[in-house]
């Protein structure tokens, strides 16, 4: 079986990459991390124009309909060069949730939009601290009138589109929980922005007071279309968290080959060497798993609940351990606001925590590995 990407998925990634690298570099970035824009809206109106936020989405409604696996390519392209737009709350999160429970009318309304960068769109799930758990969800639901507290909400502020999980029974079970659709326009809302490790993917508290929503999918099966976007968003993420620990590695190595200490590239010592290549390892074994999380997100394959927990424990990983050790190759400079190496720390310990820990992913993989094998 052969796992990667076609010629044609190749030269998108090329495209996407040499796109990034003109209106995308870190310059760009540090203009949103330092200043007061939630996200670069030029950048986002070009993804639009290249077909990247409807890469996935079918052309009925107004994407390209090209598939899973070119989304794949794409978040790599994404991770990699630390876009600063809301591309994952929108792509990942709305947009699937959309296309997995949505009526006709809502993805007639909605996905033509998202592909054409006109709505931002999110996924209200967490209440505070904690994992993913249908009992952590407060917020009710009462004749589609919504009550309660979100947070955090990635890119909460901006959205025009979110997608929230609320309460509508309470007998303990899962069934308790169902999505509904709510249109920011129509009010009810109070975003609050919050302070993160990223100012580049924001957060925010949202306080919903009679808000008026409309069901997204059939009562009572809210958390099971949770889980399924969640895994869905966990290969997505994966793919993002291997192109950052890809660039991480290639710039310790291009420090370690420029960098000269007592005559000689800091490269050649083998302490150095050990570092670059448990990174190199890591980031090797990340995309192993990511491929096959690909793989069953664009076939729908069964093994999807466990291929998404793979790949989204390894990228986790690999992308905290080649962005802490990018800062260890550099020194001392490495730990400078001047230097781009704290960005991509920022961004791995961000993405570590946005669909659920990592203890929580290793739970999920464990318990579903456990059932696949009792079945």
């Amino acid at each position: 079986m052969n796992f990667d990407f076609s010629d044609d998925q190749k030269q998108l990634r090329d495209q996407a990459r040499k796109f990034l690298a003109e209106k995308c570099p870190p310059k760009a970035v540090r203009v949103v991390l330092d200043g007061n824009e939630p996200y670069d809206r030029a950048l986002w109106k070009g993804f639009a124009e290249m077909g990247f936020l409807g890469v996935a989405i079918p052309e009925e409604y107004g994407g390209a309909g090209a598939g899973h696996l070119e989304l794949c390519v794409i978040a790599e392209e994404v991770g990699r060069a630390l876009a600063p737009v809301p591309f994952s709350s929108t792509v990942y999160l709305a947009a699937e949730a959309l296309m997995l429970a949505g009526s006709d009318a809502q993805k007639q309304a909605w996905l033509p939009k998202i592909a054409s960068g006109e709505a931002i769109g999110t996924l209200a799930l967490f209440e505070g601290t904690g994992n993913p758990s249908p009992k952590a969800i407060k917020l009710e639901a009462v004749n589609g009138v919504l009550n309660g507290v979100k947070k955090p909400v990635a890119d909460g502020a901006i959205a025009d589109l979110i997608i929230v999980a609320a309460r509508t029974a309470s007998t303990g079970r899962d069934s308790d929980i169902s999505l509904f659709l709510v249109d920011v326009k129509a009010g009810g809302i109070e975003a609050k922005a919050l302070t993160n490790l990223d100012p580049t993917r924001g957060q925010a508290e949202l306080t919903f007071t009679n808000c008026k929503a409309e069901p997204l999918g059939a009562a009572g099966e809210g958390w099971s279309i949770i889980t399924e976007v969640l895994d869905r968003a966990a290969v997505l993420t994966a793919f993002e968290q291997v192109g950052g620990s890809d660039r991480a590695l290639e710039m310790g190595r291009d420090y370690a080959l420029d960098r000269i200490a007592f005559g000689r590239p800091i490269g050649s010592f083998q302490a150095v060497k050990h570092i670059l290549a448990d990174m190199y390892v890591s980031a090797t074994l990340a995309r192993s798993n990511c491929y096959y999380g690909a793989w069953a997100l664009s076939t729908n394959a069964p093994e999807l609940p466990e291929a998404a927990a793979s790949a989204r424990i390894s990228a986790t990983q690999a992308y905290q351990h080649c962005a802490k050790n990018n800062i260890q190759v550099h020194g001392g400079m490495g730990f400078t606001w001047e230097f781009d190496c704290h960005m991509y720390y920022r961004r791995a310990n961000a993405l570590a925590l946005g669909l659920g820990s990592l203890s929580y992913w290793e739970d999920q993989l464990i318990d579903r590995m456990r059932k696949r094998n009792a079945a």
